[in-house]
């Protein structure tokens, strides 16, 4: 497919999409209401970023977009090297150098009367706005009060959970469940009560050294790889278990990743300050992520025209 010029640096300010093939301002980005992304939330998506002018391990997040495309019996009508450079242009055209760029394809409009997902033409949207941080970093340093909410993540048997989806309703209730006790933000357990996810986020625990996170039923985060791999770089102790919630409480330190702010610490659970805040196995990977935004290996800087 041969895909537009690219827009020159700043040409759509605050934010750019890319929709039906060509590279338009972000008010002219729209979905048909009869797109069964937004009528059955048949869609995947994965979301990248750029941090000072450059994407940070772009080629992971494509990895897990297309592999969700053929989990999903998806497609879209561009190569690799293609949507590389869509990306590129989206946070080009918004001339920005922190930003959140997201890929997205969508199921699409099948015929008039038609049930059969076959016959839709999936749709591929992709689009770059400024960087969004879960937590502000006001709200980080003054430390993020973590809900355990009981309420039970839909179960992996049931959507795939390394697919990344728009299934949120039980996420965004498990928020509700947090405001209502004048929390912040709030994680899943999944169907045994061991701590599952967030709302757009991985949940890793501390405890007497050892950093543990959740080994199903989860977004294999490329923020919670580089967690992972932080941690095998560092020499500290890291397992791939089960996450019982009594347990879960008792940790030294807690800790979220996710591409909206990197790893982010936790000061409380459910109102109880944790024994640390933040944690010095916490601020070793919090300082170890935004270093390795400098390694060559993850970067792919944006070609501004300058």
């Amino acid at each position: 497919m041969n895909l537009p010029s690219l827009p020159r640096s700043g040409a759509f300010e605050g934010g750019c999409a890319f929709v039906d093939g060509a590279f338009v301002p972000l008010s002219e980005a729209k979905v048909s209401l009869f797109d069964w992304g937004f009528t059955r939330s048949d869609a995947t998506y994965d979301v990248a970023s750029t941090w000072q002018g450059a994407f940070f391990r772009l080629d992971a997040h494509m990895d897990r977009f297309y592999s969700s495309l053929e989990k999903m019996h998806m497609s879209i009508p561009h190569t690799r090297t293609e949507l590389r450079e869509i990306l590129h242009g989206c946070v080009r055209a918004a001339g920005l150098k922190d930003a959140y760029v997201a890929m997205i394809c969508t199921r699409g409009v099948p015929p008039k009367g038609a049930r059969d997902p076959r016959l839709a033409t999936n749709r591929f949207y992709a689009y770059a706005l400024p960087y969004v941080w879960i937590a502000s970093r006001e709200k980080q340093l003054q430390g993020i009060d973590l809900h355990i909410s009981e309420r039970v993540r839909i179960a992996p048997e049931s959507v795939d959970p390394t697919v990344k989806n728009y299934h949120w309703i039980d996420l965004v209730q498990s928020l509700f469940d947090a405001y209502d006790r004048g929390r912040d933000t709030s994680c899943m357990v999944d169907g045994q009560g061991n701590i599952a996810e967030g709302p757009g986020f991985n949940v890793f625990m501390v405890k007497n050294g050892v950093v543990r996170t959740a080994h199903r039923g989860v977004l294999e985060g490329i923020s919670r790889r580089t967690a992972i791999e932080l941690c095998e770089r560092l020499g500290i102790p890291v397992r791939i278990e089960p996450l019982p919630a009594p347990e879960f409480r008792q940790a030294d330190e807690v800790f979220l990743t996710s591409t909206g702010g990197g790893i982010l610490p936790i000061a409380k659970l459910d109102g109880k300050p944790l024994p640390q805040f933040p944690g010095p196995i916490t601020t070793r990977l919090y300082d170890a992520y935004w270093a390795i935004h400098e390694e060559a290996a993850y970067r792919d800087p944006v070609n501004y025209g300058e």
